[in-house]
């Protein structure tokens, strides 16, 4: 065999190679957050910062704290970022905290929810909830292989004093220090997101945790302004050689609000 042979036959091994190893990886499915929106908060980066406050007012004020940015939720494409109000439906030791927008009188979207029950033993179950409308079905972030019960916040809620919290803020009615800003691109937004949380102590779960959350009277609420636009796409892939064939459907939820502006 000549050299120029030689150099044929390994540039075609490592195409076959390379081909074979493509077809293989177009048969992994990535779980992610079903709609547009959910692009505009990270739930794991709030979860870093419920970690680190000292209580639901000082979480609620870094929501909406622009320096911070974890917050990128432009609902009502107003070309502003949307206030976050929080509100504790509570039952005994199981707490619901709702993160809510409002968008209107009267009109309020629930996008996610920081659900937590106490145990036995001071054992603490944790998660976050991405409502459905903005996050789809079965979205959860959980704490990875920390201890909640060691949060700031966890011993401020648990405390004999506590009162669930109810925020005093409302559509035009917000503290007097926040002032509007500006939602940033997705790209910026994520490398903003991933530097807050900087380790991972969250990751996302498609199953819940804190069962007893139906013994609150907590209800979802879907603003009428915010209408949600599914489409589903089902792509058919081939493994190597032309053997085993997968399918993939995808569905993708835009949720947005319908033309309402704030004055």
């Amino acid at each position: 065999m000549n050299r120029t042979s030689g150099i044929s036959i390994a540039v075609i091994f490592v195409i076959l190679s390379f081909s074979n190893a493509y077809a293989y990886q177009k048969e992994v499915a990535v779980v992610a957050p079903a709609s547009e929106a959910a692009e505009g908060l990270d739930l794991a980066a709030v979860g870093e910062l419920f970690k680190n406050s000292r209580d639901i007012e000082e979480f609620e004020a870094g929501l909406n704290d622009p320096k911070k940015g974890i917050n990128n939720l432009d609902l009502d494409e107003n070309g502003e970022v949307d206030f976050i109000r929080v509100l504790d439906e509570a039952n005994g030791d199981t707490h619901v905290l709702v993160l809510q927008v409002p968008l209107g009188e009267n009109e309020y979207q629930d996008v996610a929810t920081v659900e937590i029950d106490k145990g036995d033993s001071d054992d603490y179950n944790f998660q976050l909830h991405g409502n459905a409308d903005i996050y789809g079905p079965d979205y959860y972030v959980i704490p990875a292989n920390i201890q909640v019960r060691t949060w700031p916040i966890i011993t401020w809620i648990y405390r004999p004093a506590y009162r669930p919290y109810i925020s005093p803020f409302r559509y035009r009615f917000y503290p007097v220090w926040y002032r509007p800003y500006r939602p940033v691109s997705v790209t910026v937004y994520r490398t903003r997101s991933v530097n807050f949380v900087g380790r991972s102590t969250f990751h996302v779960s498609r199953t819940t945790r804190v069962t007893s959350v139906s013994r609150t009277r907590y209800t979802s609420r879907s603003s009428s302004l915010v209408r949600k636009r599914t489409t589903t796409s089902v792509t058919r892939t081939t493994g190597p050689a032309g053997g085993k064939k997968t399918t993939v459907t995808r569905t993708k939820t835009t949720t947005r609000a319908r033309g309402r502006r704030r004055p």
